[in-house]
């Protein structure tokens, strides 16, 4: 299938940074006023935030590569640097992203099923991410992945209000 999963480091920071600006604004822009897209995208992937979680021990970042074009990323957290939960045996998904030209190849559930199996191979008893509750796509792919809603939490684009459903996965 020709695809390649390889780890981020500092020295990636500024193409990291523009892949994730890219994809986000891919994925929401069109939900979204620009103003509250703008205020978003400069607060989540300031130069100086993303340095700090690239350089935090409890938290990853993988290049997905596919045809050895950049396609996507993911980011994961253990605790104490997941965004909620911050269980000790959980591991977050917090960013699953594929570039809109590399979507329906099967990348998504390429990075899922990578998730998972890192998750196993940490001895994590499950897996938990937090998904917008009007991305109805991400909603499906995520329950055809034995995905189970347990509750919510505020998420602010801007000065908009959104509601993330936070979603979990058993692993044992």
């Amino acid at each position: 299938m020709n695809i390649l999963l390889r780890k981020c480091t500092l020295e990636d920071l500024d193409v990291l940074r523009e892949l994730s600006i890219r994809t986000f604004y891919e994925t929401f822009a069109h939900h979204n006023t620009m103003e509250n897209m703008n205020a978003y995208l400069k607060y989540a992937f300031d130069v100086e935030k993303l340095s700090n979680e690239l350089n935090d021990r409890h938290s990853v970042f993988y290049f997905l590569y596919f045809k050895e074009k950049l396609a996507g990323y993911l980011k994961l957290n253990e605790a104490p640097s997941q965004t909620e939960i911050n269980d000790n045996a959980s591991l977050e998904i917090e960013r699953i992203y594929v570039l809109s030209e590399f979507q329906r190849e099967g990348l998504g559930s390429y990075l899922m099923e990578r998730a998972i199996a890192m998750a196993t191979e940490r001895k994590k008893q499950y897996v938990w991410l937090g998904v917008w509750e009007k991305n109805e796509n991400a909603i499906r792919f995520y329950k055809k992945n034995g995905f189970y809603e347990i509750g919510t939490h505020s998420f602010f684009m801007g000065d908009d209000e959104q509601i993330d459903y936070i979603m979990r996965k058993d692993l044992i």
